[in-house]
């Protein structure tokens, strides 16, 4: 029995390694410290996943991404099955080779972008027909549809297949979008291929509604998914109306597996959302701000057009190790904006996506320790005490 034990061990070492799990490992009020083990790899909880749309983070190399701390991104189902393809992504070695990312990928199902991007569209009970943004060419996306897609992929985490419902929305219009969405679960479990590492998540949907959200909640329960997302937020609510839907959603949800937030958010965001139980993020606001000249600190965010930075010999951000706080001047970065520089847009991507990590690594330490309502507080007094004071103006 010993020898059998023994060599089986193995066996057992490497399953233990490679299924994807959830491990809790510490919690202050809701928050939650833990690890999501996939096949591609740990990731450690709360987590922000910067958003690859195309298969690439924009203006970032992947291993500059890594150095950032980031263990997951984030892939478009809908942009990337219509360029370059799934099929071709897939006869290339799939999205992991095709982007040179060894690590985590998370794919949402396309459904978002079906609602968001495409101006002719046509929803039924099979799924979306709709016209391409780009082309005009014609496209049917159904649960069964993007689960093949994703799985072309070879993502580590898919997203079921979902219609985002809009805000506002009278609960009626809620509740028949929430249970057309959690058939389209059913049948996004029905058609995902399960291998060892890699999952399938639900998305909780209901709007604003309490007993909306638990009828999802109990909906996606009796599938036992490996995680759980919850979607139909910050589409236009305002935080507050968020977070008081939060107060009562992500509880629902089943605490042994991991929660994630979809499409959010602004730094403030993540705090309150971790103070309220999620682990996972996704948000296309460091990146995107970063090409639009803005940058987040520790002291809030600050807009690198503005003329006070010109003379300005200091770090846009001391507290940050990241390369263009360390290797640069307040007074370079706002040149390179004004001069249209994309060197201005690369480094400010590349401080905010550092900044976003250094938050959630402070969250996870905070809770850890226990402390995560006094980090908030302080949080918040910083970005609330505005940036430093600013240089002479000279002249010339």
């Amino acid at each position: 029995m010993a020898i059998a034990a023994c060599l089986n061990a193995p066996t057992r070492l490497k399953k233990l390694m490679t299924e994807f799990r959830y491990e809790l490992l510490a919690t202050d009020g809701k928050a939650r410290l833990g690890r999501i083990h996939t096949a591609h790899g740990v990731i450690d909880t709360p987590a922000f996943m910067p958003v690859g749309t195309a298969a690439t983070v924009k203006g970032m190399l992947p291993e500059n991404v890594a150095d950032t701390g980031a263990q997951i991104l984030l892939g478009n189902t809908y942009h990337l099955m219509l360029r370059p393809g799934a099929e071709r992504i897939a006869r290339l070695g799939g999205l992991h080779k095709f982007m040179n990312w060894d690590k985590p990928i998370l794919t949402d199902s396309g459904g978002y972008q079906v609602m968001s991007l495409s101006k002719l569209r046509k929803i039924t009970e099979d799924g979306v027909t709709f016209k391409s943004h780009i082309d005009g060419r014609k496209f049917a996306l159904s649960p069964e549809r993007s689960m093949e897609i994703q799985h072309l992929l070879g993502s580590t985490i898919t997203m079921a297949f979902d219609e985002c419902t809009p805000f506002p929305a009278t609960e009626q219009q809620a509740a028949d979008s929430m249970r057309m969405s959690m058939r389209w679960a059913k049948r996004s479990k029905d058609a995902f291929v399960n291998r060892e590492g890699y999952a399938l998540y639900g998305i909780q949907q209901g709007s604003v509604f309490e007993n909306l959200r638990r009828e999802s909640s109990e909906k996606l329960t009796e599938l036992d998914l490996p995680g759980h997302s919850v979607g139909g937020l910050a589409v236009g609510e305002g935080q507050q109306i968020m977070f008081d839907t939060l107060d009562f959603c992500v509880d629902m949800l089943p605490a042994n597996k991991p929660r994630y937030l979809m499409g959010v958010g602004k730094p403030s965001d993540l705090v309150g959302a971790v103070m309220r139980g999620i682990d996972q993020f996704d948000c296309v606001l460091p990146t995107r701000s970063g090409r639009n000249a803005q940058g987040f600190t520790h002291r809030g965010t600050l807009n690198l057009k503005n003329g006070r930075h010109r003379d300005d010999d200091r770090p846009l951000d001391d507290q940050c190790n990241c390369p263009a706080c360390t290797k640069y001047s307040r007074a370079y970065l706002h040149h390179l904006i004004k001069a249209g520089e994309i060197l201005g847009a690369v480094l400010l991507t590349w401080h905010n996506l550092a900044y976003y990590q250094d938050l959630m690594a402070d969250m996870r330490e905070a809770i850890a320790e226990g402390r995560m309502d006094a980090f908030a507080r302080d949080f918040h007094a910083a970005q609330e005490g505005g940036d430093i004071d600013p240089m002479p103006i000279i002249e010339d």
